[in-house]
């Protein structure tokens, strides 16, 4: 459960990000895209795969991203990140394996986004990008997707050390439950992922009250 009166000025924060324009959710959502880019474009790069590629497409992403460099990226990201490991890849909630450890590893990582919007005095529904009325968690999604890399990062090195079979069991899911403490770097220091979301969503909310331009993203730890 998610207590929603999280937060002293709980009721300012909300009328901030009930009212914001849609220059600033365009504004923050051109930042995400591009950090989350280039955290894939690290990845592929630690792994040995070519990422000149995503390096370009983060460069020409425009507030908005109306020309959704994002879902180019991702086809080139998911077509080569599993190539060594896992014969051809189809990157989809209900593909095989490993898409069970990504789908397992990302129901995680929303769950630490959303308590930390929580903790913000943000609503989790109130998206700046993802709208779906069928969806209570859109701003949660919005502000993972920065933090996706890390996820894709672990599940690489299970693939790696691990027995993966079609189901996930006790061992699999234990390693990934340490998602929330694997480390980032946050402002040019090592944080752990749970504390870095906290400050990305408190920086959020400042940019919802106008007393802040840029959000606090997540960067890649080398």
């Amino acid at each position: 459960m998610l207590n929603l009166d999280g937060h002293y000025t709980q009721q300012a924060h909300l009328d901030a990000q009930i009212n914001s324009t849609k220059a600033v959710k365009d504004r923050i959502w051109k930042e995400v895209i591009q950090r989350k880019i280039r955290n894939q474009a690290a990845l592929m790069k630690e792994l040995g795969i070519k990422s000149q590629n995503m390096s370009y497409w983060e460069s020409q992403v425009k507030a908005g991203d109306p020309s959704n460099l994002e879902g180019r990226a991702a086809a080139y990201y998911w077509k080569n990140l599993f190539e060594d490991y896992v014969e051809n890849f189809i990157r989809g909630r209900y593909e095989d394996a490993p898409n069970h450890l990504l789908n397992y590893g990302y129901a995680i990582l929303r769950a630490v986004i959303a308590r930390s919007l929580v903790g913000s005095g943000l609503h989790p529904s109130i998206g700046i990008h993802h709208h779906n009325q069928y969806n209570a968690y859109c701003l949660a999604d919005d502000v993972m997707e920065a933090y996706r890399p890390f996820v894709d990062r672990l599940v690489v090195e299970i693939i790696k050390t691990e027995e993966i079979g079609e189901e996930l069991d006790w061992n699999l899911k234990s390693i990934l439950l340490k998602i929330p403490t694997l480390d980032v770097m946050m402002n040019k220091k090592r944080s752990p992922l749970m504390i870095a979301a906290q400050q990305t969503t408190s920086s959020l909310a400042s940019c919802f009250l106008k007393e802040k331009k840029s959000v606090k993203l997540p960067e890649w730890l080398h």
